[in-house]
């Protein structure tokens, strides 16, 4: 514990009143983060590095309390206004090394977000090797006695077609008390969460959070399409939380500083809220996301996008296929008409792995494409193209012709992977074969939309000379990044859509240069709810692409169960709206009207969970957006796992016996009167009571396999139907 005397010779050099953090030094210079108030042995340095020949003051498989991180003293430390925002900028220096470290911590007064980034100079007279490096790392966590036996911990598992599968447990389930007084010392482990090759969420999304009993929330997120990883344990009987981008152990991260040479760490980002949970916790979250992102036009206009490839031509496009599709979309209400996979070369073994090019079939589009990207402008839409350009395949001439450096390689060897290779869009000649394709696209085809795919994890990066393999993948791309940014220089109004077998590198440095992102390849409606629901911890709602597949087989039910959750997020519709018939083509059409009705107020509004984040087998899914004078909640009833058939999802119910009603907390709405109204689907047999003194909404879906989106306000929108 800390004395007074002790106390009384530390200082507080920067504070943050709405987070509750605070940066403390002592006599000797160190210089701590976390918890305003607590003790001092709690704190975490400012950052915490692992250089070799300086590793941890006491070993595990923690990355902190590190040798140069405890070192470090304060040098000087500054705040200025940044924009309408805050930068503090700390500065400090290992006397043993040589290291300097430059730390800049972003806010805004009166936000609940605090952004760090670390920059590495070597000052001193030898190479130095780092291992790893904290972006963000701060303690004190929980300021009451038991109070870590009162923490849960929320984290997302991420997968192809299970994306942003949020999990929760008792901190003390992972973090297990170890009496710390009796053995003069911290354990040694921690709950720690990592990426694994290039796709950066192809394991678990960069990000996860602590709750209280009080309500109390924090989160935290790395912005990262290379490694990262983070870890969160007890310090002094407080929790910890370290947030790092690529590390030696888990991603072959490893880069030498020679005399004046300098590194810089990717950004982390902390929000916290003081009362509301996780719910409060993602709308900080949210907010952050919409500021720190480029600015770009489809933020606000949101026009809905129609894809042939999800349950329907599955990169297979013809002229023939796609004529009645486009004319279709456009009747049904679609501004943007995306031609998917397979619009390129290709010869009788498949287009595979003989991509590169990105010039159009003949075969399938004889007389050439411009044909059908004329009649997708002619229906009142953008055309839209998709495109991998990261990779070339092994039997493309470009795989011949582009330099060996241009390409990923390790051991000298170039790296192969699923029939692709890997650029390296720190050549130039690999940035300048991208460039040419980008603008032909563009400037002669007149595309508007770029849906950008990544299909290979092609491992831990690429060795370019001495450097290792995470630190080339890292570098790779920071180039990839800014060559995006450089596509929406020269195209301002071009639509970037990131997209990685779905979402598997659904991170927020790719996020805050695109405009979209695509959450998954999920094709069966029964699995989509979790995802859909769950997108908006992942992305904005406003840039969480959704797929709509409503089929010409489907029932009423099916068709509106298949476009809820798209409708308070971004509408990427499928399907073969062409062979439905008029009554099903018109649950389309009034969906997408819907959606058009309430999209202006999507950027504005800020999501929420009322029955929690969705388990991949809850039977009752619920999520909302919560605006400035209204509320909209999308509401899934999903067949009991006794009732599931073959091939359908198998969901639990959490709640009890389901016997088709719900009540729905919603306590931001408590004592409001309000008049429920069912927005979707145009006739529902859906039945609303709503308690305001309790604040709770009481739902009945009569069916299971059904599901509708609630617009609730004082007064119902025009054209709504009270039940």
């Amino acid at each position: 514990m800390t004395t007074a005397v002790e106390a009384a010779e530390r200082s507080l050099l920067w504070s943050h009143d709405v987070l509750g953090l605070a940066a403390v030094a002592d006599s000797a210079g160190a210089v701590r983060l976390g918890a305003a108030g607590q003790d001092w042995n709690t704190l975490l340095p400012l950052v915490e590095v692992t250089v070799t020949g300086h590793g941890r003051t006491w070993s595990g498989e923690r990355f902190i309390d590190t040798a140069v991180g405890g070192r470090l003293a304060h040098r000087s430390h500054e705040t200025v206004r940044d924009g309408d925002g805050q930068r503090t900028t700390f500065r400090l220096a290992d006397p043993v090394t040589g290291l300097g470290a430059v730390i800049t911590l972003r806010t805004r007064p009166g936000a609940g977000f605090l952004r760090s980034q670390v920059r590495l100079v070597n000052e001193g007279g030898a190479p130095l090797r780092l291992e790893s490096v904290s972006s963000l790392a701060l303690g004190g966590i929980g300021d009451a006695v038991g109070a870590l036996d009162g923490l849960t911990l929320h984290w997302a598992d991420n997968d192809w077609l299970a994306e942003c599968r949020w999990r929760h447990s008792p901190f003390r389930d992972h973090i297990v008390s170890l009496n710390r007084p009796a053995h003069g010392h911290e354990g040694r482990g921690c709950f720690e969460r990592y990426s694994q090759g290039s796709w950066s969420t192809g394991r678990h999304l960069p990000m996860a959070g602590l709750t209280d009993r009080a309500g109390r929330a924090w989160l935290w997120q790395i912005e990262s399409s290379a490694g990262w990883r983070y870890e969160t344990g007890e310090r002094e009987g407080a929790a910890y939380v370290a947030l790092f981008g690529p590390d030696d152990a888990h991603h072959q991260w490893h880069r030498t500083l020679a005399p004046g040479e300098e590194f810089t760490t990717v950004p982390a980002v902390l929000v916290a809220a003081r009362a509301g949970g996780l719910d409060a916790a993602f709308g900080e979250l949210t907010a952050y996301r919409r500021r720190i992102r480029r600015v770009h036009p489809d933020h606000t206009a949101l026009p809905v996008i129609y894809n042939d490839y999800m349950n329907t031509l599955m990169g297979d496009p013809t002229t023939d296929k796609l004529l009645p599709l486009v004319e279709a979309a456009g009747a049904a209400g679609a501004e943007v008409f995306v031609v998917d996979a397979g619009w390129y070369d290709d010869d009788g073994q498949g287009w595979w792995d003989a991509v590169g090019a990105w010039d159009a079939s003949g075969r399938r589009f004889p007389g050439g494409i411009q044909r059908v990207l004329d009649a997708i402008r002619s229906h009142g839409m953008t055309p839209g193209l998709w495109l991998e350009p990261e990779v070339v395949g092994v039997r493309s001439p470009l795989a011949r012709t582009l330099p060996p450096e241009a390409f990923f390689r390790r051991g000298g060897v170039r790296v192969s992977e699923h029939g692709r290779h890997h650029l390296d869009l720190r050549h130039p000649a690999a940035r300048a074969h991208l460039d040419r394709v980008v603008d032909r696209l563009v400037d002669d085809w007149g595309v508007g939309y770029l849906k950008l795919d990544y299909n290979v994890n092609i491992g831990p990066g690429t060795e370019n000379g001495a450097e290792s393999a995470g630190a080339g993948l890292l570098g790779h791309h920071r180039a990839h990044l800014d060559w995006l940014g450089s596509l929406l220089d020269r195209h301002p109004g071009l639509v970037l859509e990131n997209c990685a077998s779905g979402g598997l590198r659904m991170d927020y440095a790719q996020l805050a240069v695109v405009q979209l992102q695509s959450t998954s390849d999920q094709q069966d409606p029964l699995r989509c709810p979790p995802i859909a629901a769950a997108s908006a911890t992942a992305a904005t709602p406003e840039q969480a692409a959704v797929w709509a597949c409503p089929q010409p087989d489907f029932g009423p039910d099916e068709i509106a169960f298949a476009l809820t959750g798209a409708l308070t997020a971004r509408v990427q519709l499928s399907g073969f709206l062409d062979r439905m018939s008029p009554e099903q083509f018109d649950l389309v059409r009034s969906a997408v009207s819907v959606h058009k009705a309430l999209r202006a107020e999507i950027p504005r509004s800020l999501p929420f969970w009322p029955l929690g984040l969705p388990a991949w087998e809850d039977t009752w899914i619920a999520s909302g957006l919560r605006g400035r004078a209204a509320t909209w909640l999308a509401l899934w009833r999903r067949a009991p796992a006794a009732d599931a058939g073959a091939g359908a999802a198998r969901p639990r119910e959490r709640y009890g016996a389901d016997d088709g009603t719900r009540a729905v907390p919603l306590s931001h709405l408590r004592g409001v009167p309000l008049r429920p109204t069912v927005l979707h689907p145009a006739a529902s047999d859906a039945t609303l009571a709503w308690d305001a003194a309790a604040g709770r909404l009481t739902v009945t879906l009569p069916r299971p396999g059904t599901a509708v989106l609630l617009h609730l306000a004082a007064e119902p929108p025009a054209g709504g139907d009270e039940r």
